[in-house]
């Protein structure tokens, strides 16, 4: 990629998309900005607090890019399938930004439709008329989106005509889709199995980011590293490290357990060249964000989110798909993380106990009744905090009740608190099954497909007292 002083890159504009034919390319030196020159200025999702605007100076855009282009692989062969909004980093930083440097084709097919999607996947694996009808499209290698696309692809996959679900399912393979990323919002286990068996293999790379980091964490390019749960190790150029949520203190490598057994809670600090210079007009927010390192290298940016640290012994594979090859790899090594939430929202205090809602969320989402779920704090007056779930129940499941209503009816049969308690009994620890749940039609999303927890409970919780805990 070059340096941040100067970069050479070859870029085209053709048609309706940037096109990466190497046969079109042209060189174009791009002279790099001074540190306090403005890029971008994108707005924080606001599911936690008052959306906040993070001022993205060029050189942060340009060092984000090289780090993805490093750990991705991005080349001028690949063709990237972008259906996302262009008002979040992932939609501008990782689908539009990072090609662009790299050459590579960028399509785009917005808003997004699944069944658009799935015809265009399809297209270059369709049999050819004679003669032919239409011109033949290139096939997709790259795609990058939310959980919820995911989700609704796989929704949408047995409504296709069966000439359509052949070809798309020959082209989502590992040798024709390389790579298939989710972020954004965390992947359930049951998407990442079902889109896995639907591709034959193509297990989706999960990885973390925010608007003010751009990636800062991320699963390899080798199939044998995407861990189910876990969001993989540093990404090139970024510092991470892990602050004891109680104590303040740095969990150093090899501190990750303490002398009760427990894993350490630590919430993520990130610093290097592709951190944010400020939130716009907010100096207060930005001196709070950010602390001093004891080291004399720079500050460090709280994230917010929590997560745990694990040595992983990861399977040898012999499997040369989705890129796996080792080259430029070097940085995909050592423990792996493993997101708990946002300290503000996912981490439950009930009773002395720490709960992560993304982890109950994960074994609810594995029960064959369970379609959607948030997983959030319900105010109690015994516990503090009690764990809640509000809960979107499959077809068949779902009764005719209210949004609200705590119980789900399938042929007369009611899914009450009680059964899920009973489902999860084998999965989680007692104190982190929920004590109350409510039924609902739709959990409310962003475009991005986050949940504002806050919200949710003063919505769906109202009425809620805090001597009712099961």
């Amino acid at each position: 990629m070059g340096t941040s002083s100067e970069v050479n890159r070859e870029v085209n504009g053709v048609g309706g998309h940037v096109n990466g034919d190497m046969n079109r390319s042209r060189e174009v030196r791009l002279e790099g900005p001074e540190d306090g020159e403005g890029g971008m200025m994108l707005y924080t999702s606001g599911t936690t607090n008052r959306p906040k605007g993070v001022l993205l100076p060029q050189r942060v855009m340009t060092a984000q890019s090289q780090s993805l282009i490093r750990a991705w692989n991005y080349t001028p062969q690949d063709h990237l399938l972008h259906v996302l909004p262009l008002h979040h980093i992932h939609g501008t930083i990782n689908a539009l930004l990072a090609p662009l440097f790299a050459g590579s084709t960028i399509e785009f097919l917005f808003p997004f439709n699944a069944t658009s999607v799935w015809n265009r996947f399809a297209a270059p694996f369709l049999p050819l008329t004679n003669p032919p009808t239409n011109t033949p499209k290139e096939k997709i290698t790259f795609f990058t989106v939310v959980p919820t696309v995911y989700n609704r692809l796989l929704h949408t996959f047995s409504t296709l005509p069966p000439l359509i679900q052949t070809a798309a399912k020959e082209a989502i393979t590992p040798q024709n889709l390389r790579l298939a990323i989710s972020g954004s919002a965390a992947l359930p286990t049951p998407t990442k199995k079902a889109w896995a068996d639907l591709s034959n293999g193509n297990i989706l790379l999960e990885r973390y980011g925010m608007t003010e980091v751009g990636m800062a964490l991320s699963c390899g390019l080798s199939p044998t590293t995407r861990i189910d749960g876990s969001v993989g190790f540093p990404l090139p150029s970024v510092e991470v490290r892990l602050v004891d949520t109680e104590t303040g203190e740095v969990i150093k490598e090899g501190e990750e357990v303490g002398a009760d057994g427990r894993e350490r809670d630590g919430e993520i600090q990130l610093r290097g060249p592709t951190i944010f210079k400020e939130y716009w007009r907010n100096e207060k927010a930005t001196r709070e964000e950010f602390v001093q390192g004891d080291d004399g290298k720079g500050k460090w940016f709280k994230t917010g989110d929590v997560a745990v640290r694990r040595v992983v012994p990861l399977p040898t594979s012999s499997s040369k798909s989705n890129g796996e090859n080792g080259k430029g790899q070097d940085w995909a090594k050592g423990p792996m993380y493993f997101i708990r939430g946002r300290k503000s929202a996912d981490i439950i205090k009930s009773g002395g106990e720490k709960v992560s809602a993304l982890e109950v969320e994960r074994e609810m989402l594995a029960l064959p009744q369970v379609a959607e779920v948030a997983v959030v704090a319900v105010p109690s007056g015994k516990w503090g905090q009690k764990v809640g779930a509000v809960v979107v129940l499959k077809e068949g499941w779902a009764g005719p009740g209210k949004v609200g209503e705590t119980r789900g009816i399938s042929n007369g049969k009611r899914w009450s608190p009680l059964d899920m308690r009973r489902a999860l009994k084998e999965r989680l620890a007692g104190y982190k099954i929920p004590q109350v749940m409510r039924v609902v039609e739709g959990i409310p999303r962003n475009a991005m497909g986050k949940i504002n927890k806050k919200q949710l409970v003063k919505d769906i919780f109202v009425e809620e007292a805090s001597g009712d805990e099961l």
